[in-house]
């Protein structure tokens, strides 16, 4: 390599040694966009300049409002953030990626003093490279959608697991596992939500308020909705032998009446964190056009205007998911 080239590249690097923008919450309700430090990147790991993150109406939320219950990681200050895609601009010798694939990433953890839970809310990451996926570039900033679209899949693809007839939630998470069911070949779920501005917009399946829905012999009711105190109810709603899964992310303590699960003999399973083998199912869903992630960012925002985001994602009951534009920052 001519000595100039060297010379731009070990530039480069440099600059992406030096820092990042990068949503920081100091606190519940206290956010600020701050230029951070990141670690010089080792042979194994890649530096991906981030073109777009979402902002997560579940977790993020409960960061927001300090109520997020004792999770490995948690404290304050940290940059949120589990949903980013961006372009790689260094790979080390290592990584087993290359300088311009476009990729996912799922948070990271290069802030320093700076907790990373998740790490993905910034201008730029340094991360492990077998920690990104390679995504199409049709995608656009749709492929932030892939995380959510994972817990989708993990839901829904449990040992043993029955394909849902009912899920509680038409947010983003509920819409998603209703059309990863449809695209696996599954019967379509039966929606339900409570909220008039999210009785709309189902793609092949039924959304309905619970209360017009008379039936109780379901066999698989998949619950996204975070709330806890909803698990009498949906027990209720279920023929014997019949199984609750919870798939959201509950804050409260859940818990339930025994009687009348007793009665039912009901199977209760909660589905953790997706897998990698769930992110590169969904990718190929999506790379195939089996699985649809249009209609579902509703809001778009500058990361420079990441305070008022942050409001609208988890006050505005029309917005779906709020997407950061990082770009102006590269």
């Amino acid at each position: 390599m001519p000595d100039s080239a060297v010379t731009d590249a070990l530039s480069r690097l440099e600059r992406h040694a030096l820092q990042t923008r990068a949503v920081v919450l100091r606190g519940p309700g206290d956010l600020e966009l701050r230029e951070l430090a990141l670690p010089e990147p080792g042979q194994e790991d890649v530096v991906v300049d981030v073109e777009a993150s979402g902002v997560s109406a579940g977790t993020e939320r409960l960061l927001w409002t300090g109520r997020m219950p004792p999770f490995p990681g948690l404290g304050y200050p940290l940059v949120p953030g589990y949903e980013s895609v961006g372009t790689i601009t260094h790979a080390g010798a290592e990584s087993g990626r290359k300088t311009g694939e476009r990729v996912f990433v799922p948070g990271a953890r290069c802030f320093g003093e700076i907790r990373g839970l998740f790490g993905g809310a910034a201008s730029r990451l340094v991360v492990a490279g077998r920690r990104v996926t390679p995504v199409a570039a049709e995608l656009g900033d749709r492929a932030v959608l892939l995380a959510l679209a994972a817990t989708a899949y993990h839901a829904l693809d449990l040992a043993d697991a029955r394909p849902p007839d009912v899920i509680v939630g038409h947010g983003v998470l509920g819409r998603l596992l209703a059309r990863v069911a449809i695209a696996r070949g599954e019967a379509p779920p039966t929606v339900w939500e409570t909220s008039p501005a999210r009785l709309t917009g189902g793609q092949g399946y039924a959304v309905m308020h619970p209360d017009a829905d008379t039936r109780h012999d379901y066999l698989s009711i998949c619950d996204v909705s975070g709330d806890a105190s909803l698990l009498d109810t949906l027990i209720g709603r279920l023929r014997p032998g019949g199984e609750v899964v919870l798939a959201g992310f509950y804050h409260d303590r859940v818990s339930f009446a025994f009687p009348a699960a007793f009665q039912r003999e009901v199977r209760l399973r909660v589905a953790a964190e997706w897998q990698p083998k769930d992110l590169a199912r969904v990718s190929e869903l999506a790379a195939s056009g089996r699985l649809n992630l249009d209609d579902l960012i509703t809001h778009r925002a500058a990361a420079a205007d990441a305070a008022s985001a942050y409001a609208t994602a988890f006050d505005d009951p029309s917005c779906l998911k709020m997407i950061l534009d990082w770009r102006t920052f590269q």
